[in-house]
């Protein structure tokens, strides 16, 4: 069995997100000025924890704010960025490069509400949740596969990696929440629409565990530029990978109120 932290981070602000604009795989912007501060004070949040695996979208917004994140580390210099197409943004279509508004009325005018519509040419959201399921599939195996391997070499015994026993509750809103003792931890960046799917993947498929008193609104809301999650994810190896996820927090920001403040 293994236990490892996930953090997924959205990518800092773009000119397209500031204008309102639909960005999908089409649109391939840098960070704006906001965007890199964004990712700057994403990166001194988690600073000090140590990311073992580092994964983003190969789109240009995503990695280089997956790389002011890893420049701001302590602990993760010589962790390699794995660019992989899966964690792309979902594709729009047609919609890409015009204002949210006119997908709006799209799928308005097609009688379909906005999150379930797909404009011509782009993915629906199953397309996507395949992306989505055969990335943190692979995602596992790797852990699973590098982990173990490692613990083996230190001495634990094979095929099981130990988990440190559960300690009292930390005080909520610290970078690192939920990862107790040294857990294997991996940095995912990717995108807003992606990372809606992801938690629906988490909550409908794999019956993640959740916070008390969040409401499916929250689990579900758009998660804002740099906005993070963190899940515990437990991998037990067997013929067929049967992954369990915990939801330790959704679309954190804490890192922002500095930024906030100086508007």
């Amino acid at each position: 069995m293994l236990k490892f932290g996930l953090t997924v981070v959205r990518h800092g602000e773009t000119r397209y997100n500031k204008e309102r604009l639909l960005q999908g795989q089409g649109v391939d912007e840098l960070l704006s000025a906001l965007g890199v501060r964004q990712a700057e004070a994403a990166g001194q949040y988690l600073k000090d924890l140590k990311f073992t695996n580092v994964f983003s979208s190969d789109l240009q917004r995503a990695k280089q704010t997956a790389d002011i994140i890893i420049r701001k580390s302590r602990h993760s210099h010589g962790v390699e960025i794995v660019c992989d197409h899966r964690l792309r943004e979902k594709s729009f279509g047609i919609a890409e490069g015009k204002p949210v508004n006119e997908m709006k009325n799209m799928a308005k005018a097609a009688g379909q509400q906005c999150p379930h519509f797909t404009p011509p040419g782009g993915e629906t959201q199953e397309q996507v949740r395949s992306r989505v399921r055969d990335f943190v599939q692979s995602l596992c195996q790797q852990m699973l596969s590098e982990h173990l391997s490692q613990s083996g070499r230190q001495g634990a015994p094979e095929g099981q990696i130990t988990v440190p026993n559960e300690e009292a509750p930390r005080p909520e809103g610290l970078p690192a929440d939920g990862l107790l003792g040294p857990l294997p931890h991996a940095l995912v960046v990717s995108h807003g629409a992606y990372m809606r799917d992801t938690m629906k993947y988490f909550v409908e498929e794999l019956q993640c565990a959740l916070p008390p008193h969040l409401k499916m609104s929250q689990v579900f809301s758009a998660c804002p530029n740099t906005g993070m999650c963190r899940f515990v994810i437990t991998v037990r190896r067997g013929e067929k990978l049967l992954p369990a996820a915990q939801c330790v927090f959704i679309n954190r920001t804490d890192h922002l109120e500095a930024l906030r403040e100086e508007k």
